[in-house]
């Protein structure tokens, strides 16, 4: 009997050896996992604090969007609140009712009225304390205005028409407003679904083939606003961009006044030459107005396209080389898109440039 107790102990030992690192294998990784979460913490903390973005939803400057930004910062807080309390209770239940050895059997709790009823009733509370400036922003944002001014908006594929029904203006990429007028939107699709969206502006609106949705915008400071498709609608979903230019109202019925006002036959020879190229390769799927024979439908309209700040929908920047660059091979900048690569030689190239960034 003493040898077999004396042979056992070897064996226990060696047991409670393995199970103790065993346990210390389970605190190891449990270090391990919450490093890895504060870690993450960290670095999402740090994205947070990046420099101000031009497409920043949270620094609003639109009516829709400060009225949409203040129901989101309720909501926040509400989550945040939430996140906090369950988060605490739960490492509050970890640690105080943690095991602290090997044999010791946890206490055990069988229904508690009082909890159960508290952990019912704070989720009504939350969720009316929400609804009812949810139903609140709803309805005050739905209802009619005093409208200064209509503009249709028409998706491409993947580009942004631009119709003012009331002043006579068709353009692309680049919206101008005036600032501090209510602006009705009408918003519509050529082909697939897309969605408007100028994140300091308002919120996202679908653009649905067969249907016209309604957007309502009011600035009320002048600046330029970074606008884009929020709707996976093809390849070049993410180049269908454009861009707000809101303005004092001087300076908007300026830029209508010229918008109006038909491109001029050109003087120079070699504006000449562009004109008869551009005539001849690109009326048949662009508007030129004053350029006879230049009234296709199927791009954008050129008409004033030298005095946009970018071409094919906001991927370049309107230089005469990225302008040359777009038009010898459109496919190499944007990919799927519709305008065809036109064969045209070098020369005729730099004769178009200069002809069409003179359409200002």
């Amino acid at each position: 009997m003493r040898n077999l107790a004396q042979s056992s102990l070897p064996a226990r030992a060696a047991t409670g050896l393995a199970k103790g690192a065993t346990l210390s294998s389970r605190r190891s990784a449990a270090a391990s996992f919450l490093s890895l979460v504060l870690v993450g913490v960290l670095a999402l903390f740090i994205t947070s604090c990046s420099g101000k973005d031009p497409q920043d939803t949270l620094s609003s400057v639109g009516e829709v969007a400060k009225k949409q930004q203040e129901l989101f910062w309720i909501i926040f807080a509400w989550a945040a609140l939430v996140f906090v309390l369950v988060q605490g209770l739960l490492l509050f239940i970890l640690f105080r009712f943690r095991r602290r050895s090997e044999n010791e059997m946890p206490a055990q709790t069988h229904g508690n009225t009082r909890l159960e009823i508290a952990w019912t009733l704070a989720p009504v509370v939350i969720l009316v304390s929400v609804a009812i400036p949810t139903v609140a922003s709803i309805f005050d944002l739905a209802k009619e205005h005093d409208v200064s001014m209509q503009v249709k908006v028409i998706g491409h594929q993947w580009w942004w028409e631009f119709q003012y029904p009331g002043l006579g203006v068709v353009t692309a990429n680049e919206l101008h407003l005036p600032v501090g007028e209510v602006v009705a939107f009408d918003l519509q699709s050529a082909d697939v679904i897309h969605s408007f969206w100028v994140p300091k502006l308002a919120g996202k609106q679908d653009v649905v083939p067969g249907r016209s949705n309604p957007l309502t915008i009011k600035v009320d400071e002048p600046g330029t606003f970074l606008g884009q498709c929020a709707e996976l609608c093809g390849i070049q979903h993410a180049q269908m961009k454009f861009r707000v230019v809101v303005q004092e109202k001087a300076q908007f019925d300026q830029w209508v006044k010229d918008q109006r006002t038909p491109v001029q036959p050109p003087g120079d020879p070699a504006m000449v030459k562009g004109s008869l190229i551009v005539q001849q390769k690109c009326s048949a799927c662009h508007t030129i107005q004053g350029l006879a024979g230049a009234v296709g439908k199927v791009g954008p309209t050129l008409t004033h396209i030298g005095g946009r700040g970018t071409i094919a929908a906001g991927v370049l920047n309107n230089t005469p080389e990225n302008l040359a660059r777009w038009i010898r091979d459109p496919q190499e900048v944007k990919r799927g898109a519709l305008m065809p690569n036109l064969g045209l030689t070098e020369d005729e190239i730099q004769a178009v440039v200069p002809y069409l960034l003179s359409l200002k």
